[in-house]
């Protein structure tokens, strides 16, 4: 039996990203070796995003509203140096995004596809959608995991309870303590959940199945690339002055990579806050910004509706000047912010955009079936992007308040 508990004790004290990319590598050969075995313990991997998906409206509804509510008066949560980097990030993802494009068009071969879900017919449809998510019964966005709605409840009834009695407030943080006990439970089931999800991943589309969209995907990964490794560390560095790699490394390795397998951001919530508590951030700034990252930090969403926008632009040969380039810039930047007030998500928007070019909408219905087919590779690294940044932006702000705070001590002194 104490063998046994060593045993226990050592796999859950153990590094979780070195278990989780153990994980990778075991789906990876299952799913090479014996496919129908693989396909059979996807059980696992549903389980585990069931599970973060369960725990994450409550953890954010909870956390928020207790953070608010035992605020100090006068204290600094740097939210709006946050949202500014967030707004900022966003459209540089997609300004690289056109410039991608333009220096690798993709054409695509279009074929008609049916496709049941219907895109938003306009700006004002999006906006529409947000701000009813915003005003949603609060048990029914519970229930529906709409972070919207659950942060505009949070931050609404933790206002109001910085009103409330000392004992209420102490309630609301011992309820944020248990959720977040049960929050780190369920992660520490991240490396057999990732290890289900790679398996069945594999087994069930292979890798052949997304050669022919080989250029598309490389110049979606490029994008998201050239963003996460230089276009955010310059953002870091312009904020904080230092170098921003480290920093940058440890978000992708401890968000981007379970992100990228989850691939919802909405589940990655509990990660990315686990994270800030390991890196020391202020709590009362990150339980607020991670949640609404979550929903407006959307580089990702952004590279995935410009680009895929102007391969349908180059597919039809239409010219596309300066001008309307950057206008897309702008219309990909505020449909990503509420492309989760959208169902479907990023891929949906991007029938709006290629209405700026005047393309059909059974063309642009085309490319988001060729989007799905994709899904695989672009919604994986796409989340994977979203989720780290939120920690990444969040860090850079606290580390900028610090260093701020700190001088004017040091010139007091």
């Amino acid at each position: 039996m104490t063998q046994t508990s060593s045993i226990f004790k050592r796999i859950t004290s153990g590094s979780l990203v070195v278990q989780i990319m153990i994980g990778i590598a075991a789906g990876i050969a299952l799913a090479t070796v014996a496919p129908e075995a693989a396909k059979s313990i996807s059980l696992l991997g549903s389980l585990f995003v069931k599970g973060l998906k369960a725990v994450a409206p409550i953890l954010v509804f909870v956390i928020v509203a207790a953070s608010i509510a035992n605020q100090k008066k006068g204290a600094h949560t740097n939210m709006r140096s946050i949202i500014s980097l967030y707004l900022i990030g966003t459209f540089m993802a997609a300004l690289v995004a056109v410039t991608m494009s333009f220096l690798m068009p993709t054409t695509l071969t279009l074929v008609a596809t049916d496709t049941s879900a219907t895109p938003p017919g306009g700006i004002a449809e999006v906006l529409n959608t947000l701000l009813f998510k915003i005003v949603d019964n609060p048990v029914n966005a519970l229930y529906t995991g709409n972070f919207i709605g659950i942060l505009a409840w949070a931050l609404a009834l933790g206002f109001f309870f910085q009103h409330a009695s000392d004992s209420t407030k102490q309630v609301l943080n011992d309820l944020s303590d248990g959720v977040s006990g049960v929050v780190k439970m369920v992660i520490r089931f991240a490396p057999l959940g990732i290890f289900g999800l790679v398996s069945n991943t594999i087994a069930t589309t292979g890798f052949e199945a997304l050669a022919g969209y080989s250029h598309l995907i490389m110049v979606l990964l490029v994008s998201m690339g050239t963003i996460a490794l230089v276009i955010n560390p310059a953002i870091v560095w312009f904020k904080t002055r230092s170098n921003p790699y480290p920093l940058v490394f440890t978000c992708l390795r401890e968000s981007g990579i379970t992100a990228f397998f989850t691939r919802s951001s909405a589940a990655n919530i509990p990660v990315n806050m686990e994270l800030c508590e390991k890196l020391n951030l202020h709590e009362d700034t990150y339980s607020v910004s991670i949640p609404l990252g979550a929903t407006v930090n959307m580089g990702g969403a952004a590279i995935t509706i410009t680009v895929m926008t102007l391969a349908a632009v180059h597919t039809l040969g239409i010219q596309v000047d300066l001008a309307t380039a950057l206008l897309l810039s702008l219309i990909a930047s505020v449909s990503a912010c509420g492309a989760s007030g959208v169902a479907g998500g990023s891929l949906l928007l991007i029938p709006l955009a290629c209405s700026l070019f005047g393309v059909p909408n059974e063309i642009s219905m085309q490319v988001v079936a060729a989007g799905f087919i994709v899904g695989v590779i672009q919604d994986s690294a796409e989340t994977a992007l979203n989720s780290s940044t939120d920690v990444l932006f969040t860090a850079a702000a606290d580390i900028a308040a610090k260093r701020g705070e700190a001088a004017v001590e040091a010139v007091k002194a």
